[in-house]
């Protein structure tokens, strides 16, 4: 089974790296599952922050979350890691969700551009 390629944007990896060990190494399982094309095994889609991006629940007695995008070609794009203190997701999170996602499109734009601009 192909593996696709792991895209870490802005300090999401720095974050991640911040999850307590148990919870860092459940992480990285559900990460790879998505990169072999499969669910993780607790997710909910994320339409408030933009079509394609999915978190991934993790629950080691505190809660931890990880925005990503898997429906490009070129590679998973995870987009913010971060601990859930509380049953709502603060604002700021979605925030950064969003403005990650954003960052990937617009560099994504920007790639197809070269790309189109080098085959003239």
């Amino acid at each position: 089974m192909a593996s696709k390629d792991l895209f870490w944007v802005g300090s999401a990896r720095d974050d991640l790296r911040e999850f307590p060990e148990d919870a860092r190494k459940l992480a990285g399982h559900q990460l790879h599952l998505v990169q072999l094309g499969l669910e993780p095994d607790d997710w909910k889609p994320m339409p408030s922050i933009g079509p394609g991006v999915h978190e991934i629940r993790i629950h080691t007695g505190r809660e931890h979350r990880i925005f990503y995008v898997a429906k490009f070609t070129e590679g998973v794009y995870v987009l913010h890691a971060f601990e859930k203190k509380s049953q709502r997701t603060r604002q700021a999170d979605l925030n950064i969700g969003r403005e990650s996602l954003q960052a990937v499109l617009a560099e994504r734009r920007l790639a197809a551009a070269h790309a189109k601009k080098g085959r003239r």
